[in-house]
């Protein structure tokens, strides 16, 4: 069943109780989510963010850093409890007895799920399907018109199971949701006494599902779990991809203001062109902090959770246990990223993740001991003392490679090219408004001509700034890359060695040919010689390439020539192999001997086509490490003077 499908009963249920049910739920902590539009499912970014999670750090992996969502955004985002006793206990291996003691519905021995239609119709909702040409409106409405038939319309043991009901259809199809069409049984234990369900962390919980749910395969096309979330966290902290509309600004939760974007391109060009959106995103658009203009006037719930907020916890989803790694994303919080270990699968001691119907009853609160004092004590508060994020970044380099990595040099690249163009607009203002005199300029004590020369000193100097970093950046990397290489190099010189002594038995197999050969045979012996040849070029330059890398090292200044050198050889080499490989194919096919294949065989990886390239440059000019501190300060500076 669809997640908005099952959004669109859940809800049908919830406006066909009467006041004293919706009361009850409000006191639950579970009101706000009926009031959260029915936002259209976006697909595309649900898996283009799986394909960023890291499982073993429970974090998303971006070019930029790690990303968590954390407590903080359930509460604001959803209004869902992420403070009180964690959603922990009992868990059995059949339910069957449980279930018709609580629910009065069947549910089969040794087994935990409840088959929905049943559920569904002790609700009242037993014809659920769609009619056509029925609006979501109309359709809707029926739903709530058809259960309302169903529901005691008075307190008393009849409402409580109708409660019941709802709950576990609540849970386990909407805000606990899977990929199976029966509904788990596993939080049914927490609602015998109705009176406490609202004393438990139900957002610590969802917050662990949703965590688990990204574990899972990102080749799932469709989304089992409470789609909202992450939607409306992505539109706030990535708005510049331009996934969802602001359509009713100001409401609290945050997720009522949202809506997702209309895109009618199909699912795989719409999922291809976000993965490269979510590549290329300019560092600086990245939101890390989005709730700073929000207040927290009328939102209680938001005082109460507040201890909660900045800390590093283990969240409790009954038999689901999963550690909340806040500190891995810093920034979110305000403070500069400082050097943390990551975590790795092996490293800690992780209680059971998955349920599949347990074969012994499982007390949790026993199980995880440790992780439920951790959550009883609010966890740990990040904190950090860090003046810079560069080691951070050098460590997460060596965690995550090349494919999501973006230098601190990069991204000081990015913050001097947007404000060197912001230098650029304004002065062309200035000069624009010059002729007439600008009132701005006056306004601040100066002329337009005295701005519009500091402002083009200004862009100058941002210029200057701007290509010394970007050398800068190509030196690092050719160094980095050179230092990669020296173990392929000496790989490339046992190559170029094997090649030589091929290259001596194929000049062997030509002398017997030679002797061997028949009247018809000349030309056979002329295109041999030909590629034994072009075999003792190979050879020379495989051990050329070898020989100039080894020079390179010695002499940094020297760099650009060798490249250039280098280059030259590597593509010659290419070359070669790959005229070789063409006749060696049309060789083979005239059973001439395969004396022409040394090339293939000697051939160096793909890889050392790029490698073999690369020098080592160790100089650096240290006067661009004042433009490592974002915005840079004359820029702001000027920017301040100029702008008005």
């Amino acid at each position: 069943m669809r997640a908005r499908v099952s959004w669109t009963l859940v809800l049908a249920v919830f406006l066909a109780f009467p006041h004293f049910q919706r009361d009850r739920i409000e006191e639950m902590g579970f009101g706000e989510i009926f009031r959260i539009e029915r936002m259209r499912v976006d697909s595309a970014l649900t898996q283009a963010l799986w394909s960023r999670w890291d499982e073993e750090a429970t974090t998303f992996v971006f070019s930029w850093g790690h990303m968590i969502p954390s407590l903080e955004d359930v509460s604001r985002i959803t209004e869902l409890r992420v403070y009180g006793k964690p959603v922990s206990g009992f868990t059995y291996p059949c339910y069957h007895d449980l279930s018709e003691r609580l629910l009065e519905l069947p549910v089969e021995r040794r087994s935990s799920l409840v088959p929905r239609v049943a559920l569904q119709a002790s609700l009242g909702l037993h014809e659920a399907g769609k009619s056509a040409g029925e609006s979501e409106d109309e359709y809707l409405e029926r739903l709530v018109r058809v259960s309302r038939r169903e529901l005691a319309s008075e307190p008393g043991a009849e409402a409580d199971m109708d409660l019941r009901h709802f709950l576990v259809l609540f849970l386990g199809r909407l805000l606990f949701a899977t990929r199976d069409d029966a509904v788990h049984c596993r939080f049914l234990p927490l609602l015998e006494d109705l009176s406490e369900v609202g004393g438990y962390a139900w957002g610590a919980a969802f917050l662990a599902h949703q965590f688990d749910s990204l574990g899972s395969s990102e080749r799932q096309t469709s989304t089992s779990r409470f789609f909202p979330f992450l939607q409306v966290w992505t539109y706030l902290h990535l708005p510049a991809l331009g996934r969802g509309d602001i359509t009713r600004p100001g409401l609290v939760p945050i997720a009522r203001r949202w809506d997702s974007h209309r895109d009618s391109r199909n699912l795989g060009d719409q999922l291809e062109r976000l993965q490269e959106a979510i590549d290329s995103y300019p560092y600086l658009d990245v939101v890390w902090q989005p709730y700073l203009g929000e207040g927290d006037d009328g939102q209680l719930w938001l005082v109460q959770a507040r201890p909660y907020f900045g800390r590093s916890a283990w969240l409790h989803a009954l038999n689901l246990v999963l550690p909340l790694h806040l500190y891995l994303s810093q920034r979110s919080l305000g403070l500069r990223q400082s050097v943390v270990e990551f975590p790795v699968r092996d490293r800690f001691r992780r209680p059971g993740r998955s349920f599949r119907g347990l074969h012994d009853t499982t007390d949790w609160r026993e199980r995880a001991k440790e992780q439920i004092d951790n959550w009883e004590r609010r966890g740990k508060a990040v904190k950090s003392d860090a003046s810079t994020d560069d080691a951070y970044f050098q460590a997460y380099a060596l965690k995550y490679g090349g494919k999501v990595y973006k230098s601190a040099q990069h991204q000081d690249r990015e913050a001097v090219q947007r404000q060197t163009a912001e230098l650029r607009r304004e002065l062309e203002r200035v000069r624009s408004t010059g002729a007439g005199g600008d009132s701005s300029s006056r306004a601040v004590g100066g002329s337009p001509s005295l701005l519009e020369a500091q402002l083009a000193g200004a862009v100058l100097r941002a210029e200057e700034a701007q290509r010394h970093l970007e050398e800068r950046g190509q030196r690092d990397q050719l160094q980095g890359e050179v230092r990669a290489t020296q173990s392929e190099r000496d790989q490339l010189h046992i190559r170029a060695e094997a090649a030589e002594a091929q290259v001596a038995e194929a000049t062997k197999e030509l002398v017997a040919l030679r002797v061997q050969r028949s009247p018809g045979g000349q030309e056979e012996v002329t295109r041999l010689r030909t590629e034994l040849l072009a075999q003792q070029a190979l050879a020379r330059s495989l051990q050329q390439i070898v020989t100039d890398i080894g020079r390179s090292r010695s002499r940094s200044r020297s760099g650009a020539s060798v490249s250039r050198t280098t280059g030259a050889s590597v593509g010659q080499y290419l070359a070669v192999g790959r005229g070789t490989r063409r006749r060696r194919g049309a060789a083979r096919v005239r059973g001439v001997p395969r004396a022409v294949g040394v090339a293939a065989r000697c051939r160096h990886h793909q890889t050392g086509r790029r490698d073999l390239g690369r020098v080592a440059v160790d100089t650096e000019e240290t006067w661009v490490e004042s433009f490592k501190v974002q915005p840079i300060p004359w820029v702001r500076e000027l920017l301040t003077f100029g702008i008005n």
